[in-house]
């Protein structure tokens, strides 16, 4: 059976524009149906423990396995607690910013890249790609091997002013070398989807990585181009990944884009010309 993984970002529970999201999620999930729900941060605009509250409450709503890290928003907003317990209200309900996912299938770890002093980006240290390696070696041999964070590592030039992760070649590098084969983040409210092959030099066989980010799930902002209401679902086979965004159509979802990946060494078959006519 294919493992099906909904991934979800930038709710902003607590801003003006907020949505009316249970309604336009709920039966978007019954239809896909799937085994992990990953949600990587700024599930709330300022922290507030009633909007981690009303977060925590619809997330678990939607009746799935959850995986959910913080985003930058999702620290206390003033002072001093910004600095002196900035994940206080986060792991009040989640417990921990770095969870660990393992069932049939799928293994995934989650990434604090949340850093107070930083006002947009964030940062990986080598600490933390280490201890991901050591979770992964640990993952059944067929699983999915996904890594989760905030800060993207990708992302489309028009959105160039939210800042990624802090050295993002060198921890995007570790994070593939740790043996992630699907890397998620937000941060940036628009979608990009990237495989290895497209930014880093073929050598020996480079088996498939897959480096994705969800558009934010939280309503746009006024007159801010480049920003989309959505999100990704990923269907893992055992040779390919299939990715498919979604995003939001004044009263339903809309199925925007289809892209499939290789997994392993193999590339992906290629079509004739007829077949690729007719898709």
């Amino acid at each position: 059976m294919p493992i099906r993984l909904l991934h979800i970002s930038d709710l902003h529970v607590g801003s003006v524009e907020e949505p009316q999201v249970e309604r336009i999620l709920e039966p978007l999930i019954e239809r896909v149906g799937p085994d992990l729900i990953v949600a990587t941060g700024d599930l709330t605009h300022r922290g507030r423990r009633t909007q981690h509250e009303r977060a925590a409450a619809f997330l678990r709503g939607l009746g799935r396995p959850l995986l959910v890290i913080p985003g930058n928003h999702d620290i206390a907003y003033t002072l001093p607690a910004r600095f002196t317990h900035p994940f206080a209200e986060f792991e009040r309900q989640w417990q921990t910013a770095e969870p660990v996912h393992s069932s049939d299938g799928l293994y995934v770890v989650g990434l604090n890249s949340v850093r107070p002093w930083r006002h947009q980006s964030g940062g990986i240290r080598r600490s933390q790609i280490a201890r991901a390696a050591e979770l992964l070696a640990q993952a059944p041999e067929d699983a999915l091997k996904v890594i989760a964070l905030h800060h993207h590592l990708i992302g489309a030039p028009w959105r160039s002013r939210k800042e990624p992760v802090s050295r993002r070649s060198e921890v995007l590098a570790g994070l593939v070398d740790a043996g992630a084969e699907l890397i998620l983040a937000g941060h940036i409210h628009q979608a990009a989807v990237s495989e290895r092959h497209e930014f880093e030099v073929e050598r020996d066989g480079l088996r498939g990585v897959t480096v994705s980010v969800a558009p934010g799930l939280g309503q746009p902002r006024p007159n801010r181009r480049g920003e989309a209401r959505g999100l990704h679902v990923y269907e893992a086979s055992a040779n390919s990944l299939l990715v498919e965004t979604y995003t939001w159509r004044e009263d339903d979802w809309g199925l925007t884009g289809v892209r499939q990946f290789p997994r392993g060494r193999t590339p992906l078959a290629t079509a004739g010309a007829g077949e690729r006519r007719a898709l």
